[in-house]
């Protein structure tokens, strides 16, 4: 079976599950809690593992030797134990973890199902392509929750291939997802170097122990994501690849600077993790995507290069949004942004940008003295599931931009009738204001009613940027000694 195959067979199971009220979402944690205890025992039959990790009771064995009621109940029993363990990564892997399977008949066909797998193949083909495979079965299903943190694919990789990560490197996402930056990271780098093997042994233990690190708010989020490294072969420190924390509160401002930043930080108003609380920030804002932004700019090495996905309103908030772009194109090259096409990403309507940088340094100033814009949104394709996106589509932007991962390759700018052009800072300043939301181009299609986001998703905006205004004058208030209202 090749891998797409497995990916179906294992969907399709989902089918079956719905009756039990099992949602896709749920459906995707609970193969990720089995696929660890089937992942273990088959790399300790293979040699590949000395010793056993799991404690016997929840050794792969343990459960295609039981059946109904004894099964279910020795499932929920272990996971409760799993939760407590000792082994860092094994607590992270089940930390709050609980089934959501009632018939114990279904327990038995998940398990059926993972024992089918032919694993040697299923290893040749790639099993972390299989099960990336189903995150984004789960993210295009979903119509919300998932899609927001699954970054497409074909996006990724794009952005990868310009960055150039090299073997040595340290590489972050302090808005980590399912961990798909990283991976693709790690990807490309053993693609250049055999499968790590052209490397030393020191620097070979480096790239799978040291080189990743990412930060990811959610529990259930992280536990996708600790999976997904493993099966590319990402094992990270005690605690895994990805560590759990908001990156915006206290546990941000102890990550390590890195040489590399790739992130696509959450859209609109995050659950469950409250404003920024950060005091090293420079600028004080609720609006969490410029906290992310000020966030990576920190955590940069100088020299260090970053390609961060963010929404329009990053690029000509005024205020202290303003500030923060001056500060970032003082501190940074921001030499070239991407303006992404609507539909690609499972939130519809959201309108977003790729901006590449390069830290000079923390007191560095007009280290942006130019800003080349590629609009890739003008006249696209409506993406979806009928025209989804591809790598192809990313193919004269790579042009564009060139070979260098810093921008310094030569360009040339195509005029009012192109898609990719230069604007100097003093341009950007003078006649933007310091906003970053630059369109010239005519949408031939901006007038369709067809095309316009959902009354729903544009309410949903309208809220959450009247919050974050609400937010703002709270905090003034609070500086001034008043009290809210």
């Amino acid at each position: 079976m090749t891998t797409s195959d497995i990916v179906q067979k294992l969907w399709n199971l989902c089918d079956v599950l719905r009756d039990d009220g099992i949602n896709y979402t749920n459906y995707v944690t609970e193969l990720v809690l089995l696929l660890f205890i089937k992942m273990e025992h088959e790399n300790t039959e293979s040699g590949l593992l000395q010793a056993h990790k799991l404690p016997e009771y929840a050794r792969w064995p343990e459960f295609t030797s039981r059946s109904g009621l004894n099964l279910l109940n020795h499932y929920k029993s272990s996971l409760l134990k799993l939760s407590q363990s000792t082994d860092s990564l094994i607590a992270a892997v089940y930390a709050d973890a609980q089934t959501s399977l009632k018939e114990p008949r279904h327990l038995e066909q998940l398990i059926k199902s993972l024992d089918s797998i032919d694993w040697f193949s299923a290893k040749q083909d790639g099993l972390g392509d299989l099960y990336e495979g189903l995150l984004e079965k789960n993210a295009s299903e979903t119509k919300s929750g998932a899609g927001q943190y699954f970054t497409p694919r074909p996006l990724i990789d794009a952005i990868v291939e310009l960055i150039q990560p090299q073997a040595g490197e340290t590489i972050q996402d302090p808005a980590a997802g399912t961990a798909g930056f990283l991976i693709a990271a790690d990807t490309f780098i053993r693609g250049k170097t055999d499968n790590l093997y052209d490397l030393p042994e020191a620097k070979r233990r480096f790239q799978i122990n040291k080189a990743y690190l990412g930060m990811e708010l959610v529990s259930s989020t992280r536990r996708l994501a600790l999976m997904n490294c493993l099966l590319h072969g990402m094992e990270g420190d005690d605690e895994g690849v990805v560590h759990i924390g908001n990156t915006l509160g206290s546990a941000g401002s102890s990550l390590p600077k890195s040489d590399i930043i790739l992130s696509n930080p959450p859209f609109g108003t995050a659950k469950g993790g409250g404003g920024p609380t950060r005091d090293d920030l420079t600028f004080a804002t609720s609006n969490k995507q410029l906290a992310f932004l000020q966030h990576i700019v920190r955590h940069l090495k100088d020299g260090g290069r970053a390609a961060v996905v963010l929404p329009d309103n990053v690029l000509f908030e005024s205020g202290v949004g303003a500030d923060i772009r001056r500060d970032l194109m003082d501190k940074c090259r921001v030499h070239t942004i991407l303006r992404l096409p609507t539909g690609i990403f499972y939130a519809q309507g959201v309108k977003t940008n790729v901006l590449f940088f390069q830290k000079v340094s923390q007191a560095a100033t007009k280290s942006t003295q130019e800003v080349w814009v590629y609009d890739m949104r003008a006249n696209a394709p409506k993406f979806g599931k009928r025209t989804p996106l591809t790598r192809g589509h990313f193919d004269d932007f790579k042009l564009c931009f060139g070979e260098d991962a810093n921008g310094r390759s030569a360009r040339q700018d195509q005029g009012e009738a192109g898609r990719f052009r230069r604007f100097s800072r003093d341009w950007i300043t003078s006649e933007k204001g310091d906003s970053l939301d630059i369109a010239w181009l005519k949408d031939e299609n901006a007038e369709d009613a067809a095309d316009l986001p959902e009354p729903s998703v544009l309410a949903r905006e309208a809220v959450e940027e009247l919050n974050a205004a609400v937010e703002e004058l709270e905090a003034i208030l609070a500086e001034l000694g008043g009290e809210p209202a």
